[in-house]
């Protein structure tokens, strides 16, 4: 499916499909979006529409794929930006992911993705269209920002749920909150892959020497958003980073209170087994079925060993404490 939006005049917008890019090509000064939703069997229709723009084969097929790196490639003529966007957001910090190519020339922006997209939908509306087409280069940041906005949301909304993590873990800690923090650092890792990809897209744009001249007129009049984009990814990577961080340090904590407190309970145990080894041994001693045993004959010799077991264990219990063992 094909959407399109012609801008043949700075004050004028016209929407359709396919049949508008025939006028502008008869137009010079017109700029076109063109937007391409990737339907089931659509794929040869996609890269005869590609060719049309004169896009290298090796870029249409990475456009095509269903799971690409982003990056930015530098053409005689275009751009080629492969982004990845939001569909939907499914759980904390769990994206479904959508891969979209971006052909960016002097005078048109492609969009090619399959499914439905957050950041396309909020920029597709003829007021916005008409306003950032002007410069196709800067209508595609628009759009790279405001998915890059839903990601923002998503980690904002993530740094509370971790502070009640923490803060859980801090007073009744368990194994389901500990599974709950590997899983948080799974997906920081992926994100944070995605934002370190993103960042260097910006990092490139701005830093290239090897643009075509129209290209670099296009950085240089979309320069304030496109610096605002690489910070919006700067700021994302950081934010990942610092998250996956803190996940780390909560596990480490975690683990390490666990230690603590099993150590504790350790000394105790090894306490109390240091203090019933004296006892047992004198109860397996006159507890010998010897015939000839000369206490065995003294009237107290009962009484007399509960004392001596009993100053034994006190004893042993005083030491530990001025030890302070347990």
């Amino acid at each position: 499916m094909i959407k399109t939006w012609l801008v043949p005049t700075e004050d004028s917008i016209v929407s359709g499909k396919a049949e508008l890019i025939s006028q502008w090509r008869h137009k010079r000064t017109a700029k076109i979006w063109i937007d391409v939703h990737i339907d089931k069997g659509d794929d040869a229709s996609v890269v005869e529409l590609l060719e049309s723009f004169g896009v290298h084969p090796l870029a249409i097929k990475d456009a095509l794929r269903d799971r690409h790196p982003p990056k930015l490639e530098n053409f005689d003529d275009h751009l080629f930006i492969l982004y990845r966007g939001v569909q939907q957001v499914e759980d904390e910090l769990l994206f479904d992911h959508q891969q979209i190519a971006y052909f960016i020339g002097e005078r048109f922006l492609i969009s090619v993705h399959r499914g439905h997209s957050v950041g396309i939908d909020k920029n597709a509306n003829e007021a916005n269209i008409l306003q950032h087409l002007i410069n196709p280069l800067y209508l595609a940041c628009k759009i790279m920002h405001s998915s890059a906005a839903i990601y923002l949301d998503e980690l904002l909304k993530f740094e509370q749920s971790l502070e009640e993590v923490e803060n859980s873990m801090n007073t009744s800690g368990n194994d389901q909150t500990l599974a709950k923090i590997t899983s948080y650092k799974s997906r920081l890792v992926k994100l944070s892959r995605v934002f370190n990809y993103h960042t260097r897209i910006t990092d490139e744009l701005k830093t290239s020497k090897v643009f075509s001249k129209e290209m670099k007129q296009a950085l240089v009049d979309a320069e304030h958003t496109l610096n605002d984009l690489h910070d919006r990814f700067d700021r994302l990577l950081s934010l990942s980073k610092m998250h996956y961080d803190i996940c780390g340090d909560l596990m480490d904590g975690y683990l390490s209170i666990s230690s603590h407190n099993l150590n504790n309970t350790m000394r105790v145990l090894t306490v109390i087994t240091a203090v019933f080894v004296p006892l047992s041994f004198l109860a397996g001693l006159y507890g010998m079925n010897f015939q000839y045993m000369p206490e065995l004959g003294f009237k107290y010799a009962y009484f007399v060993l509960l004392a001596v077991m009993f100053i034994t264990g006190g004893a042993l219990i005083t030491f530990f404490k001025r030890k302070n063992w347990f």
